[in-house]
């Protein structure tokens, strides 16, 4: 079952549907960049995995149902069959599925102190460049957007962390994947950046609230179309780096 939906500068769709299953049709590199935060493996479906989680969030908790293993091998052939570039979100605890090196880490300090969580979360990709790091507490009352009163998904990302990949990895023009939308962060920032976007979210209930959360976004319009946007990005990156 695929449902689309579109923002107005471009391609913005998820897909319901079972990622294996999409991916399998596709031809190979029909996407620039596949920025993927597949499950990890590592129970974060628990209601026990976060601490102080509110009443509000507590249905998007689950015990033991998206997160007991993470991808298999044959998921991993079909995402590098399909997309030239990856950027895959906890891949130090499942990198022997794939087997490819990297001198290109980034690692996201999560800013979470003197406690028993991660100091932050590593990132694999499949660029020839040097390790990175990107700042952005994301602990406790921190850990979630500005404009969003709850967490819709037990893992959510921030939409700037996304918006700091896009900067820093893809190009304008090109066309971005995520095999596990989730909240999606990575639809917004790919919206707000101007970046043509195609993903999948296998939940029907995690796909109904990214939904609402993307088209409630969309609905505040913007200034720019997606030319003027990426225009602007990287032509002033580029007065910085003279």
């Amino acid at each position: 079952m695929a449902i689309h939906s579109r923002g107005g500068r471009g391609l913005n769709t998820v897909h319901l549907t079972d990622c294996m299953d999409f991916m399998a049709d596709k031809p190979d590199n029909c996407y620039d960049l596949a920025i993927i935060d597949p499950p990890y493996g590592i129970g974060a479906g628990s209601i026990n995995f976060i601490n102080g989680t509110s009443k509000t969030e507590k249905k998007y908790y689950r015990e033991n149902d998206w997160d007991t293993k993470s991808p298999d091998k044959k998921y991993f052939d079909r995402l590098f069959r399909i997309s030239e570039n990856q950027i895959i979100w906890g891949a130090n605890h499942f990198i022997e599925k794939f087997s490819k090196n990297s001198s290109c880490w980034i690692f996201w300090n999560k800013g979470t102190g003197k406690n028993s969580y991660a100091d932050g979360e590593l990132a694999w990709t499949s660029f020839n460049k040097t390790v990175k790091y990107f700042f952005l507490s994301w602990v406790g009352q921190n850990a979630k957007e500005r404009n969003q009163l709850t967490r819709i998904h037990p893992t959510q990302k921030p939409v700037a962390l996304y918006k700091w990949l896009l900067k820093n990895y893809a190009k304008p023009g090109q066309t971005i994947f995520d095999s596990h939308v989730g909240s999606g962060s990575s639809r917004i920032a790919c919206h707000d950046l101007g970046f043509d976007f195609e993903g999948c979210e296998i939940d029907p209930d995690y796909w109904q609230a990214q939904e609402d959360r993307y088209n409630s976004h969309i609905q505040q319009g913007g200034l720019f179309e997606k030319k003027e946007i990426q225009d602007l990005i990287y032509s002033k990156e580029g007065e910085e780096e003279k």
